[in-house]
């Protein structure tokens, strides 16, 4: 469980007595008929800020850590208004003003509701400097109607807007890195569609840092594998400009380093190269069908060190 408060723990948080910033630019987006995403621009401390504290007309109903700044509320109730408010706090227990309300409404119950909207489509995006990025898609479409679109970052939902809107800006990012993104549609009986087509995106890098070793164009394909255990995944990219031969990949699958593809191993797909010049892999999952996972690739660099990570996008067991 987070441990919001820290009052005490040590010496220095006694002379503490100056508050964080209040949260800015809070805003409560209606997901479905029974919860809601609030989001805020994070605060300033003078020593450190360590957490939030999300208000419902007035109750505290979340505390999260200083890393997020969004979470979603549930378990509202349907055609009700509601107002939120966040509160940043540092480790002496010193809490901000409240932020200024954000009104929402949740749309009404659709309990019959059991379909889902459509994908969307045509899904672009662009970096904005080495710590943002713009998204936009098509519209989907829903027998009742669409209330929000959920932005994923390698399958964890980092962002939600109205069913109105077609796209989002996302800051916080990390300079001179690859993202992947989706987005899904959500109806107000919380029906999910399937992931729209994924977009990678580089932030720009840093002033003076070194250009990015990650493979680029990963891109992963999936099928039920032909003894009819488990699924294939291929996977297709670019390797890496490193001015010298590649040795060996590492792939990861969730986060965690599962193989490394090293000279002399090949694909099974035909026409695959030893790892030095590979462009393709194929690999089986066993797991049941319709779980999800990512996979990423990283390149070990002619001097020997593992480089920039890939994009990582998700597949779907069938």
């Amino acid at each position: 469980m987070f441990l919001f408060l820290l009052a005490g723990c040590a010496a220095g948080h006694d002379r503490d007595r100056r508050s964080p910033s209040v949260p800015g630019a809070v805003t409560a987006q209606a997901s479905s008929a029974t919860s809601v995403h609030v989001m805020w621009h994070r605060s300033t401390d003078d020593k450190a800020v360590t957490g939030y504290e999300i208000r419902r007309d007035g109750t505290t109903v979340k505390r999260v850590p200083a890393t997020l700044s969004m979470i979603d509320v549930d378990g509202l109730a349907a055609s009700t208004a509601y107002r939120f408010t966040v509160r940043a706090a540092d480790a002496a227990g010193n809490l901000s003003a409240p932020s200024a309300p954000a009104a929402v409404t949740t749309p009404a119950a659709t309990p019959d509701d059991k379909r889902p909207p459509t994908a969307p489509a045509h899904l672009t995006g662009r970096a904005d400097g080495t710590g943002g990025a713009d998204l936009s898609w098509g519209r989907s479409s829903d027998d009742v109607g669409v209330t929000a679109y959920d932005v994923y970052q390698e399958g964890v939902r980092i962002h939600s807007v109205g069913g109105a809107v077609t796209s989002a800006r996302l800051t916080g990012l990390q300079p001179g890195t690859v993202y992947t993104f989706t987005v899904r549609a959500r109806d107000a009986a919380d029906n999910a569609s399937q992931d729209s087509g994924a977009v990678d995106i580089t932030t720009v890098a840093a002033p003076g840092a070194p250009p990015s070793t990650a493979p680029t164009g990963l891109r992963a394909t999936i099928a039920r594998a032909p003894s009819g255990r488990g699924a294939d995944v291929t996977l297709h990219w670019v390797p890496p400009r490193t001015g010298g031969a590649i040795g060996a990949y590492q792939l990861f699958l969730d986060g965690r380093p599962t193989t490394t593809i090293v000279p002399g191993v090949v694909s099974s797909t035909p026409g695959a190269e030893s790892s030095d010049g590979l462009t393709s892999y194929t690999f089986t999952l066993t797991d049941p069908q319709g779980t999800r996972s990512s996979v990423k690739l990283r390149a070990r660099l002619p001097d020997g060190t593992w480089g920039d990570f890939s994009a990582q996008p998700t597949v779907v067991v069938p």
